[in-house]
């Protein structure tokens, strides 16, 4: 939850306070360390595997490894792989994954349990039992497909925590707001996460005869109809957003965008019952805790590698589900808070003066426990160094991860880039560097706005980003530049991959607002011997300008034509 506290007016109330958290933060971490029992499968070393049926970059996997993280022996080393279904989802994709996935489990040693997020992910291992997973017990988490939970739960070998969407309990929450609603409509997409929550959601429709039950496909309405279909929606309508990945126009979507388009259209509160999200602009509802269902599969992998039977382990059928609401958006729509259930968690909370000065009516009770923390600091102390190393090592490692990649288009940046050529110059495995640029891009931001030039880039890196395989990989260079290295010495790549990088400019581009025929220019540079990255990226970009004199919307190679 994010509790904003103001400070106090009194300085002699905030130097109080400030002396008394010197002394009970120790204590707290006492309570959280000290009493508890040693946690016997901490002792026991092994190997974990997550395979995530999306990428990294989708919220709730985010959530689901940061429970596993918490809730996993500290002796187990833990790996990850996605699957990135909700991007590409094809036979190819899925063989290339499969072969990819088998090498690099060939090159490690052996899992002791496979953690699968969500669907795609236990399906996968379901099919390659026998071959990738072979003796090794599968544990799945965030699974909505009922019959498949079932089907997995005849292996001995398969156990897991369901993921209990509750669709009544969110429409019973939306009751209490606006008791005089008429309709139900619940916005999910054609993939299958939302082919498998559609079927839930009309499974509970004759509980409310009242009432009357209907979707919203995104997979086929256009970004505008889409838009104008949600600004439709009256006060009489309970709003549910389950899943968008994708739209009619083709558009993908993160988590971040959907939620960034649905709020900004939506004149009636959207209630979210699949976690994420909440606090951008979503009220929220029951939801799935996917950070609580990561430390459940993790407790079981622990007590798996400890030498529990995983045939032992009932299938959990109730996931762990939570209230959240977003206080901003209660506010916004003028809900009444005193309604909410018990138990809510209140996300954007504003505490009101009760709830800031409350600990000045127990004054004497906080003297007390700061006399005592003080005869317990030193014991503690070592504990407390330690656990905040900890946390600071994790942070260190989420910054690297997040410093190589981009913010706006979320492929690779620049750094990477650099990193990445001496890298593979190092072993031998470049071939050439291809320097994208968008043709006439500043007259776009000066027309459009830079909102619709962000929305430009971001869209020229899907597509580039949509030709990676192994010998192509994309960054974002500066601007509207972009790179992409290729990693094959057979010659004839080179033309293939330039006119592949010339092919993304030749459908147009949805920018939300306009429908744009966008081009852009390529310069080709072969690496030579002994270049370093500076001279390959400037041949590139020698290249490139050619290009443009010549007329733009198209490509050459550096030394051809000089």
């Amino acid at each position: 939850m994010n509790f904003h506290r103001e400070p106090s007016h009194k300085r002699w109330i905030a130097e109080f306070f400030f002396a008394l958290l010197l002394v009970l933060v120790p204590i707290q971490a006492l309570a959280v360390e000290g009493d508890a029992d040693p946690d016997p499968d901490a002792m026991n070393s092994g190997r974990v595997l997550f395979l995530s049926s999306y990428s990294y970059a989708w919220d709730t996997v985010q959530l689901q490894i940061e429970g596993l993280k918490e809730g996993i022996g500290s002796n187990v080393e833990l790996d990850y792989e996605f699957m990135d279904t909700k991007r590409v989802d094809d036979a190819e994709s899925r063989r290339l994954f499969t072969e990819g996935l088998a090498y690099r489990m060939s090159k490690v040693d052996p899992y002791d349990v496979i953690i699968v997020g969500d669907d795609a992910a236990l399906r996968f291992a379901m099919e390659h039992e026998n071959d990738l997973f072979l003796g090794v017990p599968v544990i799945f988490e965030g699974i909505n497909d009922e019959d498949l939970a079932n089907e997995a739960e005849k292996d001995p070998m398969i156990t897991g925590i369901a993921e209990r969407i509750s669709f009544e309990k969110n429409v019973d929450l939306a009751r209490i707001f606006y008791p005089e609603a008429t309709k139900v409509v619940v916005i999910l997409d054609d993939t299958i996460t939302g082919e498998a929550l559609r079927k839930s959601f009309y499974a509970v429709a004759e509980q409310y005869p009242e009432l009357s039950f209907s979707d919203i496909s995104t997979s086929r309405y256009t970004t505008e109809e889409l838009k104008q279909t949600i600004a439709a929606i009256d006060t009489d309508t309970i709003l549910l957003y389950v899943v968008m990945n994708e739209d009619a126009s083709g558009r993908h979507y993160s988590n971040d965008q959907s939620v960034q388009l649905l709020t900004q259209v939506a004149q009636v509160p959207i209630f979210r019952i699949v976690d994420g999200d909440i606090g951008d602009g979503v009220l929220g509802g029951n939801v799935v805790s996917m950070k609580l269902s990561g430390q459940m599969a993790a407790q079981m992998a622990n007590e798996i590698i400890a030498g529990k039977d995983p045939a032992e382990f009932d299938v959990v059928r109730d996931s762990p589900n939570v209230y959240y609401l977003d206080e901003i958006v209660m506010r916004k729509f003028g809900l009444d808070l005193s309604l909410v259930p018990e138990g809510t968690q209140i996300v954007n909370h504003t505490p009101d003066f009760i709830e800031r000065y409350r600990e000045l009516v127990i004054p004497g009770l906080l003297v007390i426990v700061a006399m005592i923390s003080i005869m317990l600091l030193i014991g503690i102390d070592n504990l407390r160094k330690s656990k905040l190393a900890k946390q600071l090592e994790i942070e260190q490692i989420n910054l690297i991860q997040a410093n190589s990649h981009d913010k706006l288009t979320g492929i690779r940046n620049r750094a990477k880039l650099e990193e990445d050529i001496i890298r593979y110059t190092q072993k031998g495995m470049l071939r050439a560097a291809f320097m994208i640029d968008i043709d006439n891009f500043k007259s776009i931001n000066d027309n459009y706005g830079h909102r619709v030039g962000d929305d430009a880039l971001r869209q020229v890196a899907v597509r580039l980003h949509a030709l990676k395989n192994e010998e192509l990989i994309a960054y974002r260079y500066a601007g509207d530049e972009f790179i992409a290295l290729l990693r094959s010495w057979n010659t004839d790549d080179i033309h293939t991959c330039a006119k592949k990088c010339m092919d993304i400019f030749a459908e147009p581009f949805d920018l939300g607002s306009v429908k744009l025929q966008i081009g852009g220019s390529v310069g080709v540079a072969f690496y030579e011997s002994g270049m370093d990255a500076k001279t390959l990226i400037g041949c590139a970009d020698q290249a490139m300008y050619r290009a443009k004199k010549s007329g733009k919307n198209r490509y050459t190679i550096y030394g051809n034509d000089k």
